[in-house]
């Protein structure tokens, strides 16, 4: 098999439109089911949504979770689920599995946590790519994605889209099962 990769000079949302298009030819060459996207306010999940509520794919939009910048918040806008929800994708909101306890614990004792570790040593091959690992987890913990298939991830620096990924999906107790087998696109910077 033989498959193009595509670097981005720089990371950030200017590539989410290629991001797209590369999800949509691989949706339509390769016939992947499910397909995992994080989205912090809704922008990119909903051009996904919608650009593949046509394809007949499990499309599951991953949020930050409530209070990721401020206690009782959430940067998602409701206007952006419900037209997700009306192209037939799913959104999922839950506990970030790198932003759990262990960054409460190191923000107030300095310790060396293992979860930390492994985002950081994740985030070498840049966030986006973190973020790929991460939210297929989620998807996974969350049932909306089943163990062991191939998971097509996109996710992003910041905001948008910079990072796509297939991924062999496992549920977070079952990270050492996670398989990332092919980075589809990032960016070199």
């Amino acid at each position: 098999m033989q498959k193009t990769i595509t670097y981005f000079e720089k990371p950030g949302a200017e590539n989410t439109e290629r991001c797209f298009e590369i999800v949509n030819s691989a949706v339509t060459e390769f016939n992947y089911k499910h397909i995992v996207v994080a989205s912090t306010n809704g922008d990119t999940g909903q051009l996904f949504a919608e650009g593949l509520k046509d394809k007949n794919v499990n499309l599951v939009v991953v949020t930050h979770s409530h209070g990721f910048k401020e206690p009782n918040s959430i940067e998602f806008t409701q206007e952006a689920r419900e037209k997700i929800i009306a192209a037939g994708a799913k959104i999922y909101t839950g506990t970030m599995i790198t932003h759990g306890l262990e960054t409460a614990l190191d923000r107030q004792f300095n310790g060396v946590y293992p979860t930390l570790l492994v985002a950081q040593t994740l985030r070498r091959f840049g966030e986006g790519i973190k973020v790929c690992c991460e939210i297929v987890m989620m998807a996974a913990d969350a049932g909306l994605v089943p163990e062991g298939e191939e998971v097509m991830a996109v996710a992003g620096t910041g905001r948008g889209a910079d990072a796509v990924t297939v991924v062999r999906s496992a549920a977070s107790k079952r990270f050492l099962n996670l398989k990332v087998l092919e980075v589809l696109a990032k960016p070199r910077g």
